[in-house]
């Protein structure tokens, strides 16, 4: 992950640990985008930053998701990372690194997913820990699922629980 845990790198460090990771492999990365640059209104410096890591991973054949940290942000500046995202034609968005005390909610993956329309990809990603928390971020509009409960999802939606005094036997 580029820029762990608030994105706060120069720009110049970001685009070094990209390509120090497409060197060890990588054909994906994530990326924070500088959390305070954002919320101090420095655009052009949160522009420059996702320029610059889409620029060196797309050279190396490798996508990028932005990761936003969402439940840092007003609905305003989790707006303008979207755009700025968009702009820098990075192939996802993302909601969460999972370090901050939240993860995604079906609010915020709507909302992205409304501003960078159908040509990118949205990953939510933190606290989707059951199939129907999955259905619902995908219905939101989410492309991709960041969990740890992968196994418990793909179990499939939960079961009803048996009527109070009923033993599950049929005489």
């Amino acid at each position: 992950m580029i820029g762990f845990p608030l994105g706060a790198t120069a720009p110049e460090v970001k685009a070094f640990e990209t390509q120090t990771a497409l060197k060890q492999g990588a054909s994906e990365i994530d990326m924070v985008i500088n959390i305070g640059a954002l919320k101090a209104r420095d655009l052009e410096l949160v522009a420059r930053d996702i320029r610059g890591v889409v620029a060196t991973a797309h050279a190396g054949g490798a996508i990028v998701k932005v990761i936003i940290e969402a439940v840092l942000l007003t609905d305003e500046e989790k707006t303008i990372a979207c755009l700025l995202s968009k702009e820098a034609e990075a192939d996802f968005v993302k909601t969460s690194t999972g370090f901050a005390s939240g993860g995604a909610t079906v609010h915020d993956v709507a909302l992205m997913r409304k501003t960078v329309g159908p040509e990118m990809g949205v990953k939510a990603a933190g606290g989707v820990r059951t199939y129907e928390d999955a259905e619902s971020m995908v219905r939101a509009g989410a492309t991709r699922i960041g969990a740890s409960a992968g196994v418990k999802i793909i179990q499939g939606p939960a079961k009803e629980a048996a009527p109070a005094g009923a033993t599950g036997k049929n005489y």
